[in-house]
C-alpha cells in the first residue's frame, strides 16, 4: 500500500506568486529527494490555483517530510498567502499517481479545507472546479 497526498491551494493575490513559485519549487526538491518519496508533481491553473499530487512509500514517510525543511517553513505563509486551501489523503494499492480527476474526486468525497487566514466564499462553500490539465501547467519532480 502507498499513500497518495493531494493539495488544492489557491493564492488570494497575484503579489504573492513569485514567493510561492519559488517555495513551491523548493519544497518539490525536498519531496523529490525525500526518503520514501514515490512520485511528486504540481498543476498550475489559472487563477492563481495550484494542485499538488505526491505519493508516498508510506504515512510516516509523508509525516517526515510534512514536518521538515523547507515544506515546514513555508507553511506558515499559506495562511496569509491563500485564500482557499484543501488536502486529501488515501491509500492505494500501487504506486502510479492519480490522474488529476481522481484526485479532484478524492478531493471533494475524502478532502478537508485547510486553515487560512482570509477564506473567500467558494472556501467557505468547499467549492471548487474540476483541475484544467494542460501540458505546459504540470511540473513533475519525479
Amino acid at each position: 500500500m502507498t499513500l497518495v497526498s493531494i493539495t488544492r491551494l489557491r493564492l488570494r493575490s497575484w503579489h504573492y506568486l513569485p514567493a510561492f513559485f519559488i517555495q513551491a519549487v523548493r519544497s518539490s526538491w525536498q519531496a523529490k529527494s525525500a526518503e520514501g518519496s514515490l512520485s511528486v508533481s504540481i498543476l498550475q491553473e489559472a487563477r492563481n490555483t495550484f494542485w499538488t499530487r505526491t505519493v508516498w512509500a508510506n504515512e510516516n514517510a509523508m509525516k517526515s517530510y510534512i514536518v521538515s525543511g523547507v515544506h515546514k517553513r513555508v507553511m506558515r505563509n499559506l495562511l496569509e498567502w491563500c485564500d482557499e486551501a484543501a488536502v486529501v489523503h488515501w491509500e492505494q494499492d500501487d504506486s502510479q499517481p492519480p490522474t488529476w480527476e481522481e484526485a479532484f474526486r478524492h478531493l471533494k468525497k475524502e478532502g478537508r479545507p485547510s486553515k487560512v487566514n482570509h477564506p473567500s466564499n467558494d472556501h467557505l462553500a468547499y467549492q471548487f472546479p474540476i483541475p484544467r490539465v494542460r501540458l505546459t501547467g504540470v511540473l513533475s519532480f519525479k
